[in-house]
């Protein structure tokens, strides 16, 4: 139990938003539940969320100790009262999550407990699957990434050994990574290989296109295949041969082909037209192409996910077939 003795600059605050201020790590929801079990008490006494806090008064706070810690990345899953996650599959080791356009897979400069990780994190801590406090240096992570506007498959591993490995895999490029996009306009040949080298300029978070080798670029091999063409538009999936930043992006809109919704590499005039935001981009598919030994994770060698629908897809191109 803490309790708080409200001075001058917190008198006259609703109970409600004192405690939220005072223990930022808990949940909203988790906070009006307690304050309803009179767990969160003034004066030894239950109180309404909308109590108005006067000087000398003490709030009593039968709260579990996790929830006064200091608000970091490292804790932020327990900001999290309802996970939201679309699970592909999970299994001891690994978890696929299907993360929406718009998320965070990490937290950015600023604090911030709604990024894949935190949810991700939330969820097998509530469940018991993870024990923080048992623990002295693992936490579950995420073994690859992708884009905030860019929906689609994301591993996480649950324990050490599962994400040791698949790191190593991801490195040796036995995961296979498949995309769907939607594009302004028509590749030629509808069916090839893009080859570039990509430069980051770090500063504004932007790769450009280089058709031969400068310092600092990095070999960038995309294979694609139209799938189907309507109006202007064309479905397109693509399979990443190496994983750099922005790839498929930066590469479609080199090649005369950029996304619908990028707002970095497309054209804002079509993005208007059509009202989309983000990039119609989504990692669909993901085959485990294991070659060599996988240890604990060979069980996984050969299998496939894929995710069941694609909203833009369904959209644009609800007629058409994707395998």
């Amino acid at each position: 139990m803490r309790e708080f003795t409200i001075a001058k600059n917190d008198a006259g605050q609703r109970l409600d938003r004192f405690v939220s201020k005072a223990v930022p790590l808990l949940p909203a929801s988790l906070l009006q539940k307690y304050i309803r079990l009179k767990r969160i008490k003034v004066n030894s006494k239950g109180a309404k969320k909308d109590t108005r806090l006067s000087l000398g008064d003490v709030v009593q706070l039968y709260i579990n100790d996790e929830f006064f810690q200091k608000p970091s990345d490292d804790n932020a899953y327990l900001a999290v009262a309802t996970p939201k996650l679309d699970i592909v599959y999970e299994d001891d080791n690994i978890l696929l999550v299907n993360k929406p356009a718009g998320m965070l897979c990490h937290p950015d400069s600023s604090w911030s407990y709604n990024t894949l990780i935190a949810n991700i994190q939330a969820y097998l801590y509530k469940n018991g699957r993870w024990r923080p406090q048992e623990e002295n240096s693992f936490v579950p992570a995420l073994c690859n990434r992708i884009d905030r506007n860019t929906s689609g498959i994301v591993i996480a591993a649950k324990n050490a050994e599962a994400l040791k490995i698949m790191n190593e895999k991801i490195k040796l490029r036995e995961i296979d990574k498949y995309y769907l996009c939607v594009a302004c306009g028509k590749l030629t040949p509808p069916r090839g290989t893009l080859s570039d080298y990509l430069f980051k300029d770090a500063a504004k978070n932007q790769v450009y296109v280089k058709r031969s080798h400068e310092k600092g670029a990095k070999t960038a091999v995309t294979e694609y295949e139209t799938l189907a063409v309507s109006k202007n538009l064309s479905l397109i999936r693509c399979r990443l041969l190496t994983g750099r930043t922005h790839q498929i992006r930066a590469q479609l809109a080199s090649a005369g082909a950029p996304l619908l919704g990028d707002g970095k590499y497309g054209v804002e005039r079509l993005n208007r037209i059509y009202g989309e935001k983000k990039q119609a981009l989504c990692s669909y598919k993901l085959i485990f192409a294991f070659e060599t030994d996988a240890g604990a994770l060979n069980y996984l060698s050969g299998k496939s996910f894929m995710l069941r629908s694609v909203d833009f897809v369904d959209k644009y191109f609800p007629k058409t077939h994707i395998e």
